[in-house]
């Protein structure tokens, strides 16, 4: 009698068929390639074996060779099921962690009462169920001749960890195991793309000598090239410590990238670490570190993952190497955003987490992390502790203000950071490029006073201001009547990143001309912006953003005094919102006691301290409480680095390449990744409030996209009140 073959999936385009037998042993194989140790090692095993444990079902093997209603046969709970059985049966808890990724495979990690309740509870009297697992499970000893014993895990060191610990274990399997899932789904239905994968290696010792041949060639000579020498050996000179957490804490223009980089490519090589990652606050300065790192080790090495992320070549080429290793971070250095690293740790959906596993064991690099909402600052910090001790991660902080992350008796943080800064007091100290003057004593300046402060500097002047309102009404307050300037530009995210762009080029190509030009721009500037200008005006605001805008000024130390930076409050003191506003306040407070407080390298760390005792509630959604309560999906409905979000709207007649854009997918159904990372190229963001009181200027396409309908000005971008400006010149 010939053997019945369970299958997995459905036959692939050569109808070849994937055996149901094939696809559990090869994602138990592929995961316990994710391990961390040899104990993880059999939880991963067993997890890939299980998860499709379901699928032996009669109804499910009918479904695949006849068809049915998708999901019309659940398979995730059986494998889920019996976790859980053993979980009771051992009394071993690892096994409930098996069964919550499991049961999320395909839909997201449950909740802890859907999983108990709905999910994988069997009540005593339900004699059917428990006889139909009963056969499932001989089903599948039987075809894979494995024995029950081969089933159990050695929990040893899961026994130990803490709640949030135990957590970050279950979403660590789930990552693995879903990534397991879906390469070897991949490889059944599309082995071209699955051979397209990257295979490139992390060389650390190679990609370290093409830094040192680098800095051969960089000037050496200067006060401030001297300290960038200096700055960098210090910190290579730490780069064998054992994993743990790190700071950066450099005045701004002392070389942060470079000297991160080459940190943590010394740190991974001392620690046999896998990747380097790069998280940074802003889709607006992730070009330019992509730029010099892509220079300095190839493009082949650096992968860019975010929304507005496309492959420069072949971008519809859906084998593209780098396209498919946005999908599970598979790469060798990954430049990404605060709101893609830290939403995908806190998802419970597979499409997210799937990158999860790859985190670990890697050294992460954040710039300018004190960006960080300060109502999410401790489950951030409680999920990055987590994942230090339990997957062999490494942090580093860099910033010119380092906020105040240390355990502190009102304030749960990090025990221990090791500073690669040798004396950061004395550096701050002999670094420093500006003069902070304050007008009218923080009393109201409007524009027309701000204006004329501006007009006597008689220099290049880069002025920031809170809101784009704000922003605009100066802009255009300059161009009627700043005869002397050679240009005046705008900036803000009323404009489309092209736009944006093309902005910042033609502002940099001023200022090596020597041009002399005014900006009016939004705090969208203020990091990773390398603009250099004598004389900055800063409007009140949170004291991370007063001195990130100081670092605009005298970046480079050219000037033969210090820069000027003039600090006021604009009159309507406009702020993007409360929290904003409230540490605005306080730093205006601090700064009015005492502007000498600016200069000193660890007053931020002070304001920040204080902002999260008296303003802030530093886990205001109670997220590390739902971490401890195994609740997932309310965790991923709850954590989110932005709060307001916004809808993409689509400017199609910005230019020529937008407009062939738009013609290219006008008729389009439906709308692909690919698709909308072109788009948000061309494409501003907006607040839900801004689609209701401008609803007549928008088209929705039946694909869902908005359409600007309105003029798009090629100074200052989308209209804030169209009605009012149809005349534009577009």
């Amino acid at each position: 009698m010939q053997k019945k073959i369970y299958l997995a999936h459905t036959a692939n385009e050569k109808k070849e068929v994937h055996s149901l037998y094939d696809h559990l042993i090869n994602t138990a194989y592929i995961a316990t390639g994710f391990a961390f140790n040899k104990d993880m090692e059999e939880i991963l095993k067993v997890a890939g074996l299980l998860h499709d444990l379901g699928k032996y079902q009669d109804e499910f093997q009918n479904y695949l060779l006849k068809g049915g209603r998708r999901g019309s046969v659940p398979h995730a709970k059986w494998g889920a099921m019996l976790a859980r059985k053993l979980s009771d049966m051992s009394k071993d808890k690892g096994y409930q962690e098996l069964s919550f990724c499991i049961d999320g495979h395909h839909a997201g990690i449950p909740d802890y009462s859907k999983w108990d309740k709905e999910h994988t509870y069997i009540p005593d009297d339900d004699i059917e169920t428990k006889s139909k697992l009963k056969d499932l499970l001989r089903t599948f000893l039987d075809e894979t001749q494995l024995e029950q014993k081969d089933l159990l895990i050695n929990e040893s060191n899961i026994k130990s960890l803490n709640d949030h610990e135990n957590e970050l274990l279950t979403r660590y399997i789930f990552s693995a195991l879903t990534d397991a899932d879906w390469l070897d789904t991949e490889s059944h239905f599309d082995s071209e793309k699955s051979k397209s994968r990257s295979k490139i290696e992390f060389n650390p010792d190679l990609l370290i000598e093409k830094l040192d041949n680098f800095f051969m060639t960089m000037e050496k000579d200067g006060e401030i090239n001297k300290l960038r020498n200096n700055v960098r050996n210090f910190a290579v000179s730490k780069a064998k410590d054992p994993g743990g957490f790190f700071t950066l804490n450099l005045p701004t223009g002392l070389g942060k990238t470079y000297t991160s980089v080459f940190w943590a490519l010394h740190h991974a090589k001392a620690n046999n670490l896998k990747r380097i990652i790069i998280v940074l606050p802003f889709i607006s300065i992730i070009d330019q570190t992509a730029q010099i790192l892509k220079e300095r080790f190839g493009e082949e090495i650096v992968l860019e993952h975010h929304s507005n992320f496309t492959v420069e070549e072949n971008d519809e080429n859906e084998y593209n190497p780098r396209k498919l290793a946005c999908e599970n971070w598979d790469y060798p250095i990954i430049i990404t955003t605060t709101v893609q690293f830290f939403e995908s740790l806190f998802s419970n959906k597979s499409s997210k987490c799937r990158k999860l596993h790859n985190i670990a064991e890697s050294v992460v690099i954040f710039d300018e992390v004190q960006s960080l909402p300060k109502e999410v600052v401790l489950p951030s910090l409680t999920m990055l502790m987590s994942f230090q001790k339990l997957l062999k991660t490494s942090f580093l902080f860099c910033t010119a203000t380092l906020p105040a992350f240390r355990k502190r008796d009102d304030f749960d943080g990090i025990d221990h950071m090791t500073s690669l800064v040798e004396n950061p007091e004395n550096l701050f100290k002999i670094t420093k490029r500006v003069e902070y003057q304050v007008l009218n004593n923080f009393q109201n300046v409007d524009v027309d006073s701000l204006f004329d402060s501006v007009l006597e500097t008689k220099k290049s002047v880069l002025v920031i201001l809170n809101t784009k309102k704000d922003t605009l009404l100066l802009f255009n307050r300059l161009q009627q009547t700043a005869v002397e300037w050679d240009k005046v530009y705008h900036l803000s995210t009323n404009m489309c990143p092209d736009h944006r762009k093309k902005i910042i080029k033609s502002i940099r190509k001023d200022l090596m001309e020597k041009n002399k030009i005014i900006i009016s721009s939004t705090q969208l500037i203020e990091a990773g912006v390398d603009f250099d200008f004598p004389v900055v005006f800063r409007a009140l605001a949170p004291l991370e953003s007063i001195i990130q805008s100081a670092g605009r000024c005298n970046r480079e130390g050219k000037l033969n005094e210090p820069g000027k930076v003039f600090l006021f409050q604009f009159e309507g003191n406009g702020m993007p919102d409360k929290t904003y506003r409230a540490c605005a306040d306080h730093a205006k407070n601090l700064i009015s006691e005492d502007i000498n407080l600016l200069y000193e390298y660890d007053f931020f760390e002070e304001y920040y301290r204080q902002i999260l005792s008296l303003y802030v509630n530093a886990d205001k959604k109670g997220i590390n409480d739902e971490r401890k309560k195994w609740n997932f999906k309310t965790v991923n409905d709850l954590y989110s680095i932005i709060d307001n979000p916004t809808e993409a709207v689509f400017i199609k007649d910005y230019n020529t390449e937008s407009i062939s854009l738009y013609k290219s997918i006008e008729y389009k159904p439906f709308l692909s990744r690919a698709d909308f990372r072109k788009i948000q190229n061309y494409s501003v963001n907006v607040y839900s409030y801004f689609l209701q009181k401008n609803f007549g200027w928008f088209l929705e396409m039946e694909n869902g996209l908005k359409i600007w309908n309105a003029p798009y000005s090629n100074e200052t971008g989308i209209s804030l009140n169209p009605e009012e400006d149809v005349d534009w010149n577009v």
